[in-house]
Formats: structure tokens, sequence, C-alpha cells
């Protein structure tokens, strides 16, 4: 069994995703990358951090909406260095989802993403992350109470990522400690979004304390902190969003 300790970061492939596996290897720790399908990026990411520290980051690549698929997540990154010491519930669906146009199909992918697949895959790493005293750390975001337009299954998804934070923190300590980290405008979405495009991302950052957008190194340091170094912080849901949340 190693001796280091291991995260396991969802979605890890690119974006805040990666930022949080490099923050968490520069902190010492062996991490295990999972990708849905970015594998590629997952395993380039995987190859810079072994060439700077052998064996210390590995793909793993499950769908997260699919309940086997997260039981063999589980199951592989307990056995690849025999501990789990942090699971980062970062991977995430987001798109719009206008009210009177909404599927099923939309719904089932949004709350998998977001929702489902994060507490089965909490569920299934309990027993690993109470036997080294570990922590979850869940990306929730500031929409899951600020609503966002055209968003609504996203917000109400993201609303019960927060209330699982706490729930979990309060039902699995005092082995196993939960927080999240609530990003504001860090990335804006990879694709054409009506809601943060254009103008409408210059009247956002009009609405933020800071006048700007965050780096994703931003949510990576809260991360470390809430899953590596806060040893008496259970239950909280940072924001990291540059005083959006003051408006």
């Amino acid at each position: 069994m190693s001796e280091v300790r291991v995260a396991l970061v969802t979605g890890a492939a690119q974006r805040i995703g990666a930022a949080i596996a490099r923050e968490l290897h520069a902190a010492g720790c062996n991490v295990l990358l999972h990708c849905r399908s970015s594998r590629a990026d997952a395993e380039a990411l995987a190859a810079q951090l072994n060439a700077a520290r052998h064996d210390s980051a590995a793909v793993l690549q499950a769908d997260l909406g699919q309940l086997r698929e997260v039981a063999a997540l589980a199951a592989a990154a307990t056995a690849h260095w025999g501990r789990i010491d942090l699971l980062v519930n970062n991977a995430s669906g987001f798109f719009p989802t206008p009210v009177g146009t909404v599927s099923e199909a939309q719904w089932d992918s949004l709350f998998a993403s977001n929702l489902k697949g994060p507490f089965f895959l909490s569920q299934a790493l309990v027993p690993a992350l109470r036997a080294q005293h570990g922590a979850i750390v869940n990306i929730v975001d500031v929409y899951a109470e600020l609503p966002l337009a055209q968003h609504a299954v996203y917000t109400m998804a993201k609303a019960g990522v927060g209330m699982m934070t706490r729930a979990l923190a309060q039902e699995l300590g005092p082995d196993v400690r939960v927080n999240g980290v609530a990003p504001g405008a860090i990335l804006w979405p990879a694709e054409e979004n009506p809601e943060l495009g254009g103008s409408k991302a210059e009247a956002l950052l009009a609405q933020t304390a800071l006048k700007r957008i965050g780096e994703p190194s931003d949510i990576a340091r809260a991360v470390r902190y809430l899953g590596l170094e806060a040893g008496y912080v259970t239950g909280q849901v940072l924001a990291v969003d540059g005083g959006r949340m003051l408006y």
C-alpha cells in the first residue's frame, strides 16, 4: 500500500479539473485522473505528472451516469495504490435548458453528471475514505444559490450538490470531512452559451466585487486547502467567486 496520499479527481482531463489535479500533485499526492471521453487529454496530463514524479498519476475512465461504471471506477481507484485519501467530485455537465423546451433526456443527463454520479461515487468510496480519515470536496457553483436564466435544471442539480455536501458531512463525521467549493466566473463555457457570452459576460463581471474573471488555480488552491489542510472544517461550501454572491 502506498504511504503517499491518493486523490481521485473526476473530470480531471481539462480545465478546472486538470488544475485541481496539478495542485494536488504539487502538494505531494498521487492522483487518479478520471475522464469520460477526454482520454487523450487525461493521458497527456498523466504523462506530464509522471515525468515530474514516477508512478504518481494514472487515468481511469468511466461514465458517471452509469452506476455499474461508477462502481467499477470506485473499485479500480481503491485498488490502484491501495488507498483513497481524497475524492474531488469535479466532473459536471453544463448546457442551457430553457423552461418549455426541457426533455427528460436533458434532465437525466444534467442530474446524472452533477448529482447522481457524485453521490454514488462518494457512497462507494466511503469505506476507503474512512480507513484513511479522508475527505471529499464537491465542486458546487454560485448558481446553486443564484438562479441562472435558461439553466434551471443545471442550477437545481448543483443546489442538490450543496445539500449533499452538508448531509454527507453530518453523516460521515467524524471519520470523513466533506466540503464544497462554489466557483464564480472562472472559465467561460467551452461551447457558445446564451447567458454567459458577449455583453452578458460583461454584465456578470460588473456584478462581481473584484470586477474580473478568476483563474482555475483559484479553485485548485481552495480544493487543496479543504481537502488536505482544513482538519477542523466540514460541511462548508466556500464561494470562490470574486464577490459575485454580494450582488
